[in-house]
Formats: structure tokens, sequence, C-alpha cells
């Protein structure tokens, strides 16, 4: 099949299977407005595509979109290069000063830790002067040993572990493939990076909410191994695929409430994304979540075959749903941003929904996150499946922010 006759046919399914905005959102009528798209400033690798755990809720594997199956397990080497040379170029015709790239799965320390370092390198060396990258990786932290950890370290390869709270709400979700919890090896893994030798490269925590959790003591377990920065995210669901709502489990909003309290009460040095982006946009700022507000996305994914697509997240609507058509072996990156679904999610307000339009909550929550807009026989332009969540979530960090505002100007003034 020619690129040309796959990217026709992706833009086909694309179409049916949401009109908006492939059927209805007219790129170059919006160009024509002077209206010019943002350059991609993060890219996520997708260094190989299998995975040591068998997380059940996981949106490459369990979802809709299953083309992992057709993918060649780790990155071959002329992807690799071609890939480097794409994102260069990207970052040298828009002149980017910053960019981020992220080493991703599966888990990427299936890829060998000199395949990794090199890669690393190799990107340093192609980007142009003047353009300084951050290079990460996303793991479950279960492969990491102090070897590992030191060369990652050495290559300037900072380290997010993706971790549910408590042993038994972890354990819940994120096992091994013979059924057994992933907790201890995660945390062998974390701990290493806290070391003080390493932990310039600890990142972070990445948390998937679950509502049949106690927030309080998954607050306390990942405080405990102290995260400089650490993001909550809402289970990736749609319309057409609801998330859980246990009969006696708290509200989405209701979890991230008790969370949220918590640690605005300690004012605690981790930096939470999800609660500090809230914060940034309901004082007039930007926001640098994905979940909340009406900031353009930067991100673009290179699969493992070269294929460029859009967030990872998408797979959760049907499949096909992150797919462009475009691959880094005959297409620059440039050649995304035409692409109506990565359009869609830099246009602010024009893609929403009327009831998100207007709301006079839509500065901060910005119809949430796109993937949860998604509505079968429509695609992204309906309310989020936690509109209610977010509302009221939103409401009352709004309040207990401006609560905090007026006392502390009492006390100045006094």
């Amino acid at each position: 099949m020619t690129p040309a006759t796959l990217f026709g046919r992706v833009r086909d399914v694309q179409r049916t299977m949401a009109p908006w905005p492939y059927a209805e959102l007219d790129v170059e009528a919006l160009k024509a407005t002077g209206w010019r798209p943002k350059p991609f400033s993060e890219v996520i690798l997708k260094v190989h595509q299998r995975c040591n755990l068998a997380c059940d809720y996981c949106y490459v594997y369990e979802h809709a979109d299953q083309s992992w199956r057709d993918r060649p397990p780790a990155m071959p080497g002329e992807v690799r290069d071609a890939a480097i040379a794409r994102i260069a170029a990207h970052a040298g015709r828009h002149g980017l000063k910053d960019l981020r790239v992220v080493l991703h799965g599966g888990e990427p320390m299936l890829y060998g830790i000199d395949r990794l370092t090199t890669l690393a390198e190799s990107l340093r060396r192609a980007v142009p002067p003047g353009c300084h990258v951050e290079i990460g990786m996303q793991t479950n932290g279960v492969l990491l040993t102090e070897a590992t950890v030191r060369a990652l370290v050495a290559h300037r390869i900072r380290v997010g572990i993706s971790l549910d709270g408590t042993a038994a709400a972890h354990d819940q979700h994120r096992r091994f493939k013979d059924g057994r919890g992933s907790f201890s090896a995660v945390a062998r893994g974390i701990d290493l990076l806290r070391r003080p030798e390493y932990r310039n490269s600890y990142s972070g925590l990445l948390t998937t909410v679950n509502v049949n959790t106690d927030p309080e003591l998954g607050y306390q377990q990942l405080m405990a191994f102290e995260p400089p920065a650490m993001d909550l995210l809402l289970p990736h669901a749609t319309w057409s695929d609801p998330p859980p709502r246990p009969m006696g489990a708290p509200s989405y909003a209701e979890w991230l409430i008790a969370f949220f309290d918590r640690w605005y009460a300690d004012q605690s040095p981790t930096r939470v994304r999800l609660f500090e982006s809230a914060i940034r946009v309901l004082l007039g700022g930007r926001s640098d979540s994905e979940q909340l507000g009406l900031s353009p996305s930067g991100a673009i994914v290179i699969e493992s075959d070269g294929d460029i697509e859009q967030v990872d997240a998408l797979k959760v609507a049907y499949p096909g749903a992150a797919a462009t058509g475009l691959n880094v072996r005959t297409d620059d990156l440039d050649a995304a941003l035409d692409d109506p679904g990565v359009v869609a999610r830099q246009i602010g307000r024009a893609a929403l929904a009327d009831e998100c339009r207007a709301c006079p909550l839509v500065e901060a929550c910005g119809g949430g996150h796109y993937v949860h807009r998604y509505r079968a026989g429509a695609g992204f332009r309906s309310p989020s499946v936690y509109c209610t969540d977010l509302d009221v979530f939103v409401r009352h960090v709004q309040r207990t922010v401006s609560a905090d505002l007026r006392r502390r100007r009492s006390v100045d003034g006094s």
C-alpha cells in the first residue's frame, strides 16, 4: 500500500468514527483567518511496544485500538534514526528553544539501557544549537537497577514512574502477567531514584485515580516516596465506554477534593500538575495539563514502526483513533500539524461543545481531556464524560484559593 493510499484510508476511518473534527473542521479555512498551528514541543518516542506488566486499565493494550499487535516490539535502528532526523528538522524549522522527548512504551526499559542512552546522545547531537532538549522516560520502574539508574543519570535521562498509591491499591490493577502485584518491585526502583546521588533524575510519579481506594492513604503513601512532582490521571474513558462508578465509592470529584485538600493544607513541596494547573487557570494563567484549561497541545507520538500518531490516550475511543496516516520514514512532523485531530486540540474554545462554551468555568475546565469528550457517531465535541466531577472539583479549588487569598490579604492589611 502506498503512503498516499494509507493516508486516504486513515482519513476515511476518521471521518466515519469521529465526524468532529475529521468531517466538520475545515483546517484550510481556519488557516485563511490567520490561525497557525503550534509546533510540537513534546515528542513521545514509543521505543518498545511490549510490557512486562499486565495492567487491566492500560489504554494501549486493554481498550479499542489493538494496533500494537502489528508493530515491531522494539523500534528498529532505521526508524530510530529517521525519528531523530525528523525531530531535529522540526526543532530547527520552528526555532524551538525547548524540546521535551519522552522515551515510552509499552515498557521502555525493555529496549535496553545501551540503546536508550545511545538514542539520547544521538538526539542531543542532532538538534540545532540553541535548542535545549530535556529527555525523560516513563517507566513502571520494575527493571530499574543501580547500574541502569547510574547510566540514566550519566546520560541526563529523567525518570518518571507509574505508581497507584498504596500497595493494595497499586496491586489491584498493576500486576505481572502471572497475577502477582508489582508494588514491591516498583518501590525498589523508586527507592533507588530517591538516593541523593541519583535524585536529580527522579522526575516524579504518575498515578491513575481509583475511587475504590482511600485518597488519604494514597496521599500518605505517594508522598512517602518524596516525588519532586506528581500527576493524577482520571481513568481514560468516553461516553461510549464510561468510567467505573462503583456503588458506595466517592465520586471522582470527591476523591480529588480529599487529595487536594490534604496537599494544599500541607503546603507540600511536591508539585501536583493537575492541582497547580487548576489554580493557575483560575488565576488567569495557562494550564500545562491536558485535563484542564484551553492551552494548545504540543505533543505528538512516534510509534515503534515510525507511524506519527496523536496521543496514546485516544486509543480508548476506537481503532485507529490516534492515527494520522503519516510515518517518519516518508513524512515530516510538520505534516501532522494539519491533521484535524491535532488542530482540534490547539484551537481552544472553538473545539468545544456549545454547553462548554456557555459554561462560566470554560476557561478553567476547558472541556476536560480531549479524549474524554468522545461519543460514538459524533466524535470529540461533547462535554467531558467527567463534566460533573470537573465542575465540582474546579469550583472547590476556586473557593479554597479565594478564601486563602482573602485571608492573606486580611493578614497583610492588619
